[in-house]
């Protein structure tokens, strides 16, 4: 079945349809385009997505990270993949499908137009063949009546006796001439009949249906692209689609992933202090209190100073922090590190700090490796100098070695350092480990005269008096294992000291005195001072309060110890019920 057989007289509707057909692939390729823009859009519109949620970079989470935070920075990276794919839909749409489109809707065109011109070129031929034609038939029809018109005149003539002979002679001439224009115009149709239907054979058999084939295989070759171009738009998704499941299995692997057991665990190993909790409160009976101390002072008991007081059991109001002696060294950025905490951490719980200590160490161990290797590198270096001479100068590179060499001290003098804090954080008890046991007076170092008398001045036990180290930072720590705070005499000479009760500086001296009593203080439970710097106190023993909690869970008191001398140092807050004058 073809075209040109059965449609020989359809080319007028052949030629609408085949238009119609190469309208519908370019309608076609429109839709891809509209689809592959929606499909970048739609990327654009997932990476933005993914960059809006996408979770800021922070040293603390990236040490600290749950297992749901990772999960769900999985499924970001998941969901940018997809974003990937669906662009390389929307491009190889573009490339493999509407390109394609484009180029066959143009030849599509292209050949119409040609086979179109064709078949219009035969039909004008056959037409004029087919004038020709009728106007030889129309020369033959004239012709013939004439020659019919001359026979009938000379018959008259001939048989009429009154016309003479030449008369008769000139009708037999006129017959014959008209006869034989009549003949030639009939032989002229007959020709011209052979030659049309000749022509015409030709036109409806083989000229016509030829062109029509053509447009038939025009058109089975449009439905055919269609066909492979929906079927290629498909491949397109479909080649894509296993790397999408598995975007989709990545985000299921990451929702498996996420555990809370051990997230609960993370929570414990970021927040734990490494402190005790406090023991039970005692029962106050109002019946022995001190009425002396009842009269001059304003309590705050269990049950009227809930409102004001802290959590750690320090009272609300601001209170002016501990600065160093006299102010003078009132600055302790030497002691921050580029995260604006302190260099050995002692700002921190002790759990807390010796994670801190740890993850330093590690660190430094990583540096003091890369530059070891560095500086073997250095060597090798020189040495290959020295042996070939014509490869380098061996002076080009000593003084990056002294430089490697240099700083791999400076490095290992750090580490050594830092090991030694870490050792000491994991050897103390909880009570050294306490906050208070890292109190630091801001740059500055004090000098603590104990009951006994005699002075005390403690160095840094972390390397701090290393040569290297801040000149500024007299010590990273005044703690009560530095001797931070513990007792004082009140006055010169009072009989508790030696000769050598002097302070290295009569700023350090004075200081002591300067802290005049905040309040008193009863302690609640026993408390066995276990590091240098705290002292002991006996279960309903009254103190003064001469320096209040800063946030570390101790505060400092004063004992009397005789007539003449004090003792001070620093308690649990959590262990005394403080009573502030008013």
């Amino acid at each position: 079945m073809s075209w040109g057989s059965e449609l020989w007289d359809q080319y007028d509707n052949l030629a609408t349809h085949t238009q119609k057909g190469i309208d519908f692939l370019e309608r076609y390729g429109s839709f891809i385009r509209d689809r592959s823009a929606i499909e970048i859009e739609y990327a654009g519109k997932l990476r933005r997505l993914v960059k809006n949620y996408q979770p800021k970079k922070s040293k603390e989470d990236e040490e600290n990270e749950f297992s749901s935070f990772q999960a769900f920075k999985c499924v970001l990276k998941e969901v940018a993949d997809l974003a990937g794919q669906r662009e390389v839909v929307a491009e190889n749409l573009q490339l493999q499908v509407l390109q394609g489109i484009s180029l066959l809707a143009k030849n599509l065109r292209d050949e119409r137009k040609k086979s179109l011109n064709e078949g219009a070129l035969l039909t004008q031929n056959l037409n004029s063949q087919i004038a020709s034609l009728d106007r030889a038939k129309r020369n033959y029809e004239k012709g013939f009546r004439e020659a019919e018109k001359s026979i009938d005149s000379y018959q008259k003539a001939d048989a009429d006796l009154n016309l003479s002979r030449a008369e008769v002679e000139k009708q037999r001439n006129n017959m014959n001439i008209r006869c034989g224009q009549s003949e030639d115009a009939k032989n002229e149709y007959a020709n011209q009949l052979q030659k049309t239907n000749k022509l015409q054979q030709t036109h409806y058999e083989t000229s016509l249906p030829e062109v029509f084939n053509r447009l038939q295989e025009l058109d089975e070759k449009r439905t055919r692209g269609l066909k492979e171009f929906i079927k290629g738009a498909a491949d397109v998704e479909s080649a894509v689609a296993p790397i999408i499941a598995r975007c989709l299995e990545g985000m299921v692997k990451a929702a498996d992933s996420i555990n809370e057991k051990d997230d609960s665990l993370k929570v414990i190993e970021k927040f734990q202090s490494g402190f005790q909790p406090p023991g039970d409160l005692p029962f106050e009976d109002l019946s022995k209190a001190d009425s002396d101390t009842s009269n001059n002072s304003q309590t705050y008991t269990s049950t009227s100073g809930l409102n004001h007081l802290t959590a750690k059991g320090t009272t609300t109001q601001k209170l002016k922090k501990r600065v160093g002696i006299f102010g003078i060294f009132a600055s302790n950025k030497n002691n921050l590190s580029t995260d604006g905490m302190k260099e050995d951490f002692s700002d921190l719980p002790p759990t807390q700090r010796r994670k801190k200590l740890a993850a330093k160490v590690h660190e430094l161990q990583q540096k003091v490796s890369q530059e070891q290797a560095a500086s073997e590198g250095l060597m090798k270096m020189k040495g290959v100098y020295e042996a070939n001479s014509l490869l380098g100068d061996p002076r080009s590179v000593e003084e990056q070695l002294n430089e490697s060499v240099n700083k791999l001290d400076k490095l290992r003098l750090e580490l050594q350092r830092y090991q030694k804090m870490l050792d000491q954080a994991n050897s103390q008890t909880i009570v050294q480990h306490s906050p208070q046991a890292n109190r630091v007076i801001q740059n500055g170092q004090r000098s603590s005269r104990h009951s006994n008398g005699s002075s005390n001045h403690d160095h840094d036990d972390h390397g701090e008096d290393h040569p290297d180290h801040d000149a500024g930072s007299l010590s990273s720590s005044a703690s009560p294992e530095s001797g931070l705070g513990t007792s004082h005499t009140s006055l010169p000479g009072s009989g508790q000291g030696s000769t050598n009760d002097q302070p290295i500086n009569d700023e350090m001296y004075y200081e002591a005195d300067a802290l005049q009593p905040l309040g008193t203080c009863k302690a609640l439970y026993p408390f066995d001072a276990t590091s240098e710097g705290s002292i002991p106190m006996s279960e309903g023993e009254e103190l003064l309060v001469i320096e209040l909690d800063q946030g570390d869970g101790w505060t400092r008191v004063r004992r009397l110890c005789s007539p003449s001398g004090w003792e001070e140092g620093f308690v649990p807050t959590s262990y005394i019920e403080s009573t502030l004058y008013a």
